[in-house]
């Protein structure tokens, strides 16, 4: 009985939900190099930047914003192999399946939310 409780709550990726996911974590990563080709692009101007004495803090944003752009880029890139590899949706912790509601948020997530949470807690 507490395996129909269960399945009834995660239930299996359709083939929609995995094209749905697919494409949102293409448009991310998109999204995410066109980001990081801004940002380089800015910070080609660093030497005049520096010059200006408001620039410095503009510098460390940009830092700041295109290592963060780097990390989510890695992260959905991961998740695309995971899904060429037939093993996108399943935690990496408890090896559960991630809840489909939980992936149509966060489509590049590599753990359900309970070890999310725990994760988080840890830090």
């Amino acid at each position: 009985m507490n395996h129909q409780i269960i399945a009834d709550r995660d239930p299996a990726l359709s083939t929609e939900d995995l094209a749905a996911l697919r494409e949102n974590l293409h448009e991310q990563r998109l999204f995410r190099q066109e980001q990081l080709h801004q940002i380089a692009g800015t910070a080609s101007d660093r030497t005049q930047a520096l010059l200006d004495r408001q620039a410095v803090s503009q510098v460390e944003v940009r830092v700041t914003l295109a290592a963060s752009a780097r990390m989510v880029l890695a992260d959905v890139e991961a998740a695309l192999t995971r899904m060429d590899q037939g093993r996108y949706g399943v935690c990496h912790l408890c090896r559960k399946p991630i809840a489909r509601e939980h992936l149509m948020i966060v489509p590049q997530a590599r753990y359900c939310t309970r070890c999310q949470h725990v994760r988080e807690a840890g830090r």
